[in-house]
């Protein structure tokens, strides 16, 4: 699954193209409802968490989540592109440039002014974010959930997935099987500031780094750590089985 820092850069790359244009074409081939009229002019494009948004000046945003699968593409139009059309769940042409969403399971298309906003946290991508905000929500929202899969929850904070997820944890050397009602205050304003200084250091282009040199412990499994030299471990955690990695000296239980 993208994090929101692969987000963030997916709309930056898209926004100099899209951004001010005229709308000549749109394709939304699984989605019921109002479309942007021809002609209308593109406001914006802009992450919110793990969403990519796209506002039309008529009022309507068209909003896609990637999950496990999608991908945003940008050609110049008459380009071939990199994935059969079969695939395509949303197309945004201007003049010379076509967007393409490709195997996105969320595509949906509504008013600006509600589309996406009101399950969603503070984006933890932004300086800006509230973590005040966020560190009451992780109190009120984690309920029964470890740590681990708490900042995963975009109804707390978003931008965060299981690369953050990891890294985060062991960056502030709490285990990521810790159930979250015993994370006080403190550790979870740590925690979302930590999550919202990686991933700001991460939007720009190049290899996403935490630590000198990579990352701590993600996809790092069996390798030494590099703070103790113990070796990282992994392991399907939560709900929807998704990988954490951890080091089982630095972040003991």
């Amino acid at each position: 699954m993208p994090e929101g820092d692969t987000i963030h850069r997916t709309a930056n790359r898209l926004r100099p193209a899209l951004a001010g244009q005229e709308l000549t074409r749109i394709s939304l081939p699984r989605v019921a409802g109002d479309r942007p009229r021809i002609g209308e002019r593109i406001e914006d494009v802009r992450a919110v968490g793990k969403h990519l948004m796209i506002d039309f000046s008529g009022g309507l945003t068209l909003e896609t989540h990637m999950k496990m699968t999608g991908a945003w593409h940008l050609y110049r139009v008459g380009e071939r592109w990199q994935k059969g059309g079969h695939l395509a769940r949303a197309e945004v042409e201007v003049d010379g440039w076509v967007a393409v969403c490709f195997s996105a399971p969320v595509v949906k298309i509504g008013p600006t002014a509600s589309i996406g906003r009101a399950d969603l946290g503070p984006d933890l991508c932004t300086p800006d974010a509230d973590i005040d905000i966020a560190v009451q929500r992780f109190g009120t929202l984690a309920g029964d959930l470890d740590v681990a899969d708490a900042l995963l929850d975009q109804r707390i904070a978003c931008g965060v997935g299981n690369v953050y997820k990891s890294e985060v944890l062991w960056a502030e050397r709490v285990s990521p099987f810790r159930p979250a009602a015993e994370i006080d205050e403190s550790l979870r304003r740590r925690l979302l500031t930590r999550a919202q200084r990686l991933l700001l250091a991460n939007l720009g282009p190049g290899q996403r780094t935490t630590v000198p040199g990579g990352l701590a412990v993600y996809e790092r499994r069996g390798r030494p750590c590099r703070a103790c030299g113990s070796r990282i471990m992994s392991r399907k955690q939560g709900e929807h089985a998704r990988s954490t990695y951890w080091c089982p000296r630095c972040q003991a239980e």
